[in-house]
């Protein structure tokens, strides 16, 4: 009985028979390709129901193992249908629930990939590199705005200037301009500023300015219009300016008494200047019913029919300052001193020696009135010039310092001038005593310090 069962224990299974140790342990055996085929071989053959369904089992086990190996689904097909995954939820999640935070479709289409590649939702710009066609706009669109259509141009929009702020943006600008006398600067900020319609009135502006202030200020502004005109402003806006001169001179007056005279000056110039057209002038003729508008006007015809044409207006204003050459200088003192004598008006002569704005140079005029007084004949040269100088000395138009340097150079020079004047000593020591009456003390002393020597 014992040798019965050891050999039905070791004899091979007959067929149909079913070894559930064995089919265990083949069931927990991977398989293989090998093993499939033959396992299909096996299936037509004579399988038995049992062997059948662990079969079958068997398949089941497998797909769910590859399921859960695979990351992703095959990403070369469309659909579940094409790749052959089971569609739905995760198995391994709990109740069969599907993770909330999975970017994958629930709804088991799709290959299972981020919207857009990532590029997708709300808020977002889209891929890195994503270059958008252009879109014709919408005709139904609430916004859409058929005059708008068509290429659309950036500018910048600088806003026009106000007339009522325009003279307080053009005064800083016009003072400086006094100071550096950059007629290029003021025109780099004048190209900043929006000025509009009302452009013109930068060049009256600049005139009324110029009227309160000095020759060499006035001077300045003649050349700025120079500068100006066919750049920013043209021969009519320039007309347009002074034409509005003309018509304010009422108003004018009551700050500068001089100021009919000084815009003849200015419209002569900016005539000869090619600023203004050749037929402003005749413009007026008959048509003025301002006095002062019409002495502004004859002033600037006056000086058009000038001798030597207009070549001389060039210097209507003068050169102020280190600007005008020494001999200029000595020249129109000269000029000055002649004038005096013959007309005998000291405060013309003040005026005129103010317009030079050369305070650094009045020892010159000391010097020439002193020379002037030593070649002349008779004592009326001599008592005219003590009393110019006296004038000058007490409103302090030629200071100590100008006057001794004046008559130290008088004294320097003394014995090359007695070769042409022969009594050069007697005639200055008469002279000097005469002066020094009506002068300081302490310039009193000065001269005879050069007396004594």
């Amino acid at each position: 009985m014992a040798t019965e069962v050891e050999t039905w224990s070791t004899a091979a299974p007959a067929d149909g028979m079913f070894s559930f140790d064995a089919n265990l342990a083949e069931a927990s055996r991977p398989y293989s390709d090998d093993e499939d085929a033959l396992n299909e071989v096996e299936v037509n053959g004579n399988w038995t129901p049992q062997e059948k369904a662990l079969h079958e089992a068997r398949l089941k086990a497998k797909a769910k193992r590859r399921l859960r190996k695979s990351s992703s689904r095959n990403s070369t097909s469309e659909s579940f249908s094409e790749s052959g995954d089971v569609p739905g939820g995760d198995p391994h999640s709990p109740k069969g629930k599907v993770n909330t935070n999975d970017r994958k479709s629930r709804a088991g289409k799709g290959r299972g990939l981020p919207k857009k590649g990532g590029a997708g939702g709300k808020g977002v710009w889209g891929a890195a590199g994503m270059v958008y066609e252009d879109e014709e706009p919408d005709a139904r669109d609430p916004n859409y705005d058929e005059s708008s259509q068509g290429d659309t141009v950036y500018a910048t929009v600088v806003p026009e200037v106000d007339e009522k702020e325009l003279e307080k943006m053009v005064n800083p600008i016009v003072q400086e301009y006094f100071e550096h006398g950059d007629t290029k600067e003021v025109e780099m900020l004048l190209k900043e500023l929006n000025l509009g319609p009302h452009k013109y009135e930068f060049s009256s502006l600049a005139v009324s300015l110029s009227l309160e202030g000095k020759a060499s200020h006035r001077e300045l502004t003649s050349r700025l219009l120079s500068d100006l005109s066919g750049k920013l402003m043209s021969q009519s806006d320039m007309a347009r300016a002074f034409d509005k001169m003309l018509k304010e001179l009422p108003d004018l007056i009551l700050d500068t008494p001089e100021a009919p005279q000084m815009l003849g000056q200015f419209i002569a110039r900016a005539i000869a200047d090619h600023v203004l057209p050749m037929s402003f002038l005749d413009c007026y003729k008959g048509k003025v019913d301002c006095e002062y508008a019409r002495v502004a006007l004859d002033r600037a015809a006056v000086l058009l029919t000038m001798k030597r044409e207009m070549v001389r207006l060039d210097n209507v204003w003068g050169v102020g300052g280190g600007l005008r050459p020494v001999k200029h200088l000595v020249k129109e003192m000269n000029l000055l001193l002649k004038e005096y004598l013959v007309s005998g008006d000291v405060s013309e002569a003040e005026r005129c020696l103010r317009d030079l704005e050369v305070p650094h140079f009045h020892h010159e005029l000391v010097y020439e009135a002193v020379v002037m007084v030593l070649e002349s004949k008779g004592d009326t040269a001599s008592h005219m010039m003590i009393k110019l100088l006296q004038s000058f000395w007490k409103t302090g138009l030629i200071t100590v310092d100008q006057m001794n340097r004046g008559f130290q150079r008088v004294y320097d020079e003394l014995p090359e001038i007695s070769l042409d004047v022969p009594h050069a000593h007697s005639i200055m020591e008469t002279f000097v005593d005469l002066f020094g009456q009506i002068v300081s003390t302490s310039f009193w002393y000065f001269l005879r310090a050069f007396r004594l020597s």
